[in-house]
């Protein structure tokens, strides 16, 4: 059976480990049997949706083009067959033909056993106080010149939440040459670079020399920042000590010792406001985000931005007993790591999962300028994706 068109293969790579050895046309979908044995059903409408050619994909963006609602109501497959390279043709009842390959099929299949397989991913690699020396260190000539050094940072960045690259330029703006490796830089009401120093007239805690308690950045905005930049530039300061904790650790202990308190700060959305004289950004979310599958993706975090609790009356009691469990545990020793930043280090990390603190300097007792930068987490994964492509 002849292809009238030609396949448009995805951007990514899907490695063939198994191919298919049979498909049988049913009523509304052909069922496959693969080289282990699997059964994947697969409906019409989902295959035709899915069709690769250059009729239903553009050559050039890989986009598709063709719209399911073209499709006649009644299509059905004609006849389907494994291909000599073990992938699937079929032929439509509407004269149209589709060839798709077997790397992208298993990959795509939705049967219950390969649905179970894309689900379980690796747990996320949670750390505590006893931990920082095995926190993921790199250097940062490495990350500038090597796309393999860089692929590895970007991983740890995902999956453990921080790292500590040494050895960073002591010039201005140094911190953006390594998230540019990553892509654009996230601009905020505070710039595309912020100047992390005291100053006379601050317009935000992290700009004087008090204790900053464990926080997100940014909580206020309806998507925080996914990644975050600290590079040092200077600290004689007595004091001004990095403090970090994993807020997934702490969700994590949460739901497995107080699994109410849990479920409230995960359920009740908590307001954030960031205000000053030309701006005014609020926003209200759970403090805790999960997926559809229940894993938390996100804590949202600040104490010094957040607005006034506003909830149902009877539920206010819970919600602070919630909160004030949340902010207790992140004080407790064995969640935080604390290091003290030279000049030359540069801390990156996740801002949706991690909290970070400063102890309290003297700004009297020597100079203390750090630089920070975003990147939204979507520039994290995109460019992983990228460079798994050719690793």
């Amino acid at each position: 059976m002849g292809i009238a068109a030609t396949m448009i293969s995805d951007w990514r790579r899907f490695p063939i480990s198994e191919t298919l050895v049979d498909a049988r046309v049913q009523e509304e979908s052909i069922l496959t049997t693969w080289s282990d044995g699997r059964l994947s059903p697969f409906h019409f409408l989902w295959l035709r949706d899915n069709c690769p050619c250059d009729r239903c994909v553009h050559r050039l963006t890989r986009e598709q083009v063709f719209e399911i609602v073209d499709a006649p109501a009644d299509l059905a497959a004609v006849s389907a067959q494994p291909d000599e390279a073990g992938g699937l043709r079929i032929r439509w009842s509407d004269g149209h033909e589709s060839r798709f390959d077997a790397g992208w099929l298993r990959a795509n299949a939705y049967d219950n056993v390969s649905r179970a397989e894309r689900r379980s991913r690796p747990p996320k690699r949670f750390w505590r106080a006893e931990q920082t020396e095995a926190l993921p260190v790199f250097s940062f000539a490495a990350l500038a010149a090597d796309d393999g050094a860089l692929l590895d940072w970007l991983r740890a960045l995902r999956d453990v939440g921080l790292t500590l690259v040494k050895d960073v330029p002591l010039e201005s703006e140094a911190v953006t040459r390594l998230a540019r490796r990553i892509s654009f830089v996230r601009e905020t009401s505070f710039g595309v670079v912020f100047d992390v120093a005291s100053k006379p007239n601050p317009d935000s805690n992290a700009y004087t020399s008090i204790n900053l308690p464990p926080h997100t950045d940014l909580p206020t905005r309806e998507v925080q920042p996914g990644l975050q930049f600290l590079h040092c530039l200077a600290n004689e300061a007595s004091g001004g000590d990095s403090i970090f904790v994993d807020g997934f650790a702490i969700a994590a202990t949460l739901r497995g010792r107080f699994p109410e308190d849990f479920e409230i700060l995960a359920t009740t959305p908590v307001a954030f406001w960031n205000k000053d004289t030309v701006t005014d950004y609020r926003h209200s979310a759970p403090i805790i985000a999960t997926d559809a599958s229940g894993d938390v993706t996100e804590i949202r975090y600040s104490n010094s931005v957040r607005g006034p609790f506003d909830a149902p009356a009877d539920l206010m009691p819970g919600l602070y007993r919630a909160y004030r469990r949340f902010m207790q545990l992140g004080r407790e020793a064995q969640f935080r790591i604390v290091r003290r930043l030279e000049p030359g280090d540069m801390w990156g990390f996740d801002n949706r999962r991690v909290l970070h603190a400063r102890t309290e300097f003297d700004p009297n007792s020597g100079k203390r300028h750090l630089q920070g930068c975003y990147v939204d987490r979507d520039e994290l994964l995109s460019r992983i994706r990228v460079l798994e492509r050719d690793a």
